[in-house]
This record gives C-alpha cells, sequence and structure tokens, in this order.
C-alpha cells in the first residue's frame, strides 16, 4: 500500500481541458439518449407486432370453436 508521500497529486484542469471534458460529456449523452430511444421504439414497435399476431391467432381460434361447434350442433340435429 502507498504511503500518504507516494501518490501524486492531480494538476487541475486548464479552461480549455474543462471544455472538452465537458463537450465530450455531452455528446457522449445525448448519444446515450438516443440509443435509448431508439431501442424504446423498436420495442414498442415489436411490442405492438407480437399484440397483433396474437389477436389474430386468437380470433382464428375463437372461429375455429364456433365452427366446432356449429358443426355439432347439426350434426346432433341430424340424428
Amino acid at each position: 500500500m502507498k504511503k500518504p508521500e507516494q501518490f501524486e497529486l492531480r494538476k487541475p484542469l486548464t479552461p480549455e481541458q474543462k471544455k472538452a471534458r465537458k463537450e465530450r460529456r455531452e455528446a457522449e449523452a445525448r448519444m446515450a439518449t438516443a440509443e435509448n430511444a431508439k431501442a424504446a421504439e423498436e420495442f414498442a414497435r415489436n411490442r405492438e407486432r407480437l399484440r397483433a399476431e396474437r389477436l389474430a391467432r386468437e380470433a382464428g381460434t375463437a372461429e375455429n370453436e364456433k365452427a366446432k361447434l356449429g358443426k355439432q350442433a347439426n350434426d346432433a340435429g341430424e340424428s
């Protein structure tokens, strides 16, 4: 472990360095925000696609059930 006198002190940042660091952080934040918005949009699109597929599947299942019930009623009436 280093002793306190072995540590190097940081030099204070110059105004130019502070400005560059601030601009870099802002640019990274904008990129992260854009990536997050894109991911959220893709998620919403996928969720809506899956919902539409599920509703179509459920509607098809309901129609099949109605057809089966109708056929059973017709078969029972014919007997």
